[in-house]
Formats: structure tokens, sequence, C-alpha cells
């Protein structure tokens, strides 16, 4: 059994988006994999853009593209009967069909006909593999970073793709490994941690990040925080099956409670590294923290580089913001890979 794997290189489709709320997956492909993205496509009236060249399904296909990805997402995670001539369209240009959604392509059945009838796929990216394992814990060679955060929606996927990145722009071999639905379009594949049965979710970060050469980097997509009530348990899974050798824990600037749970508020830097650590030394006991991605979004880059100097020195390690360059992040990646 192998991980899922897109047909690329994608057109993306905005729907009937009117701006750029909506469309955190086009954006995410947009700035982390600009040469998938052919061109962008929409809805009548629709007044989004992400500043791609407008192209027609056929046009798409004639410039090289396999595949016509939903890169909005409505209220609900549906797709509304409205995009389906849309949809229709793209599977009688030639194109595959790749959705994020939480609903299904082939519940629609109008789309679903005509897909079999063209011989053309309909991949739901939060389908995990059907023959999952279950974890067996046993040591893994090659190297893993996993990034874990004190709270969801803070920069787990930015600062993964950044710290591959990086570790490829200093000539070592690096892989990001995706484990969110957004993850897995921009890198062409991977396993959808969020839709794996509770007892596989270990197995399935297992199988996502196998026996590798000795040198080579896994930096594995983190997914929810051990501290959220909601969540705790999918992180939990992915820790253990991901064996890190090196944790890097994510922070957004000036947060103080879980979002949408004011109730629990966010622990303390040290709090978090240490009981990730413990966690994590069940399978590696070898595991460290490399240091902190800070999200400063919002701050002006002199505000930034003032806090993120501020927080290293309060915690005693290495704090970057992965999304602005400089020392603060080489000094991150120098202490994730010594």
């Amino acid at each position: 059994m192998t991980p899922l794997d897109l047909p690329r290189p994608y057109l993306l489709f905005l729907g009937d988006a009117d701006d750029t709320t909506f469309l955190k997956t086009g954006l995410g492909l947009r700035d982390w994999a600009p040469g998938q993205c052919v061109a962008e496509y929409k809805c009548p009236g629709a007044g989004a853009t992400l500043g791609l060249p407008a192209m027609t399904p056929r046009e798409a296909h004639a410039a090289g593209a396999r595949a016509m990805l939903l890169s909005a997402a409505s209220i609900g995670g549906a797709i509304p009967a409205s995009w389906t001539a849309c949809l229709i369209e793209a599977l009688e240009a030639g194109l595959d069909i790749v959705s994020g959604a939480h609903h299904r392509l082939a519940n629609n059945p109008q789309v679903k006909a005509r897909a079999e009838a063209l011989g053309r796929q309909l991949i739901d990216v939060r389908t995990p593999p059907a023959d999952l394992p279950v974890a067996t814990g046993r040591k893994r060679s090659g190297k893993r970073l996993l990034t874990v955060g004190t709270d969801c929606a803070l920069g787990k996927k930015y600062t993964a793709l950044a710290l591959a990145d990086a570790f490829r722009a200093r000539g070592l071999a690096a892989d990001f490994r995706a484990t969110g639905q957004t993850g897995i379009m921009i890198a062409g594949a991977g396993i959808p941690i969020d839709s794996v049965i509770a007892d596989f979710v270990a197995g399935a970060a297992e199988l996502l990040s196998p026996d590798a050469a000795p040198d080579h980097w896994d930096v594995i997509e983190g997914q929810g925080s051990i501290f959220h009530p909601s969540y705790a348990g999918v992180s939990l899974g992915l820790l253990h099956g991901s064996q890190p050798d090196v944790i890097v824990l994510c922070h957004a600037y000036g947060r103080r409670r879980i979002v949408g749970l004011p109730d629990y508020p966010l622990p303390a830097i040290g709090e978090a590294v240490d009981l990730t650590l413990r966690l994590a030394r069940l399978t590696n006991p070898d595991a460290r923290c490399g240091g902190v991605s800070l999200n400063t979004a919002g701050l002006s880059a002199e505000a930034a580089a003032k806090v993120i100097a501020e927080c290293a020195d309060r915690w005693g390690m290495p704090v970057a913001d992965p999304m602005r360059q400089g020392a603060a992040l080489d000094a991150l990646v120098d202490s994730c890979i010594d």
C-alpha cells in the first residue's frame, strides 16, 4: 500500500467565492506549489482571484493540467450543486477532479455518471487508504522532524514546508510529509490523518514516514495539539507513529487561549515542550526539541524581530518565524539538524 498520489499539475477551481476568505487551499497551493498551478477557473460572476491566469478547463488541459482541484471551501464542507456544470466541463475537458471537502464528489449523481462514462477519476483527499496497519513501534531508519503546536491553526503546515525547503537548500535530502488535505494537495501525496480511524492513526504515521537512508529527513506536518480537548487524540497518535528525532513547537504570538474553547488556556512554552517530549519518548527515547516556530503574522518586520529575540532569550532555545528569512531562521534550522 502506498499513500495517495495525486494527478498534477492543477487547474484551481475557485467556485463562486467573492473573495479569498474561503480559498485557504488555493492560497496554500499558490504559495507553496506554484509550479503545480497552471491556472484558475471559477463560476460565472464570482469575484475572487488568486492572481493566476484565467483558463477554461479545456485551455488548462492543453496547457498541461491533469486535474481540476477544488480550492474553495463552502460552509459545512459541502460541494454546492451550483458547481455541477463546472465540474462536468472539467471532466469533459480531460481533467480528473480532486477535492478536500467533507462531502464526496461521487455523491453528486450527475458528476459521478459523467466521470464513469469518461473514465475520469473523482479523488476525495479526505479518504484515507483502506488497508492502514496498526502501529508496531518498530524503530525506523532515517531522520524525522514533526511540527507540534500549543493549539490548532497556528502554522504547523507552513512551518513543516518552510523547514523542508530550508533543509534542501542546505543540500540535505528532505521530504515534506503531508497529513492534512491542503498539505496533501501541495505535496501531491500523503494521508489525511484527521479521517483515519483512531486505532490506525499511529500506523498511518509509520506508513507515511518509512525506513529511509540514515541522512534523509522526513519533515512531517503536525495536526491539532496534545493540549486541545477536541483533537489531542489524533495529535498523540501522530506523535507516537512519527517517532520524531526532533520536534518544533509552533505557537501564535499573543494567543492565550485555545481558539473556540476560551475556558482552556494555552500551556506555557516550557510545559508544552516538556510534556510533548515525554510523550514522544515512548517510541523514540532520543527525541529532542529543535526550537519554537513563532507565528508573528500581523507584526511589522521590526516588531517581529524584537519579539523573536525576546522569546528566544526567555525560553532558552532558538525561535523563528519561518515565513521571515534571516538569522533567527538559520539558527532554528541549525538546531534541528545538529
